[in-house]
């Protein structure tokens, strides 16, 4: 079932409480990705135990797999069940279609990632759809995330280690920074200061001097994407300097396959597949929890 435009304004207004909220009181709101409605229950069940609220997001390949409304009624269904905080964000959308789509389905937040879709695309294409993306979004009242450049890795767990010479090449500039949210009029900045998709063999290193600068230098919300394998103390200071939004999915994505591996390993004549499950999203709800934890987020929810 669909939501009425008030109830989706609604839900707009409280999601832009939070991230008010995340800012006066210096906390950071865990973004989460779900494949399925294992990986969902699991995020449901860390949030309720840990009475935080929390993003549920979708990138395009988890948006084609689910079904951008079927996703809609979902979180609507468990937020429901759970009694929990909750809303949902469209992570890395490749187009100015696909955000729209998701606005007009009541998404709160919505990440339009242009140069993500096209590496090559121009700092003028970048900011005429991010700008479109603004713009269509003022009907509902979503968030609006974006940043000026690509920047690397993919949500995966890698072999390779971290070539950092490389990855500073991508870091954000506070005055770019500035200068793109002046352009684009959005929400919420990207930042990156090191973090990057995917999980790597070595620890993530994120430069706090320079998120200490952007956070200085400019006034909307910050988001961190790429948590995954990120040492958990680079969280608490991340959002004491004033981080509000912090993605998480490779870590999930690990701790379900090689659980769920042990599960059908010591259950070989067990066909239910619906009774192995319970171990694995509570594998899952213990890595949510551990990161809510970190980022200062527990006992913040208002239902």
């Amino acid at each position: 079932m669909g939501l009425t435009i008030r109830e989706i304004r609604d839900n707009c207004v409280r999601a832009r409480h939070l991230m008010q909220r995340a800012r006066q009181q210096h906390f950071a709101v865990g973004a989460f990705n779900i494949d399925n409605q294992e990986t969902l229950i699991a995020v449901c069940r860390a949030a309720q135990a840990k009475n935080a609220p929390v993003l549920v997001e979708v990138s395009d390949g988890e948006v084609k797999a689910l079904g951008l409304d079927n996703v809609r009624d979902l979180v609507d269904n468990y937020r429901a069940e759970y009694g929990v905080e909750m809303y949902i964000n469209l992570d890395h959308s490749p187009t100015v279609e696909d955000a729209k789509r998701a606005i007009d389905a009541g998404y709160e937040f919505i990440h339009i990632d242009v140069s993500q879709a096209n590496h090559d695309a121009s700092d003028v294409e970048i900011v005429k759809q991010t700008r479109e993306v603004v713009e269509y979004a003022k009907f509902t009242g979503a968030l609006v995330e974006s940043e000026p450049h690509y920047f690397g890795g993919s949500s995966n767990v890698h072999t390779e280690n971290i070539d950092y010479d490389e990855i500073k090449k991508t870091f954000s500039k506070p005055e770019g920074a500035v200068d793109f949210i002046h352009a684009t009029g959005i929400d919420t900045f990207a930042a990156a200061i090191g973090n990057l998709h995917g999980k790597y063999p070595v620890p993530k290193e994120l430069d706090l001097e320079l998120l200490q600068r952007l956070r200085d230098a400019i006034e909307c919300n910050i988001s961190l994407h790429g948590g995954s394998g990120t040492p958990l103390h680079y969280f608490e200071e991340a959002a004491r300097i004033g981080v509000s939004k912090i993605n998480i999915n490779s870590d999930m994505r690990y701790v379900f396959r090689k659980t769920l591996e042990q599960v059908l390993a010591d259950n070989p004549d067990e066909y239910a597949v619906v009774k192995l499950m319970p171990t694995v999203y509570g594998a899952v709800q213990k890595v949510v929890e551990e990161k809510i934890d970190a980022f200062g987020s527990a006992g913040k929810a208002i239902k």
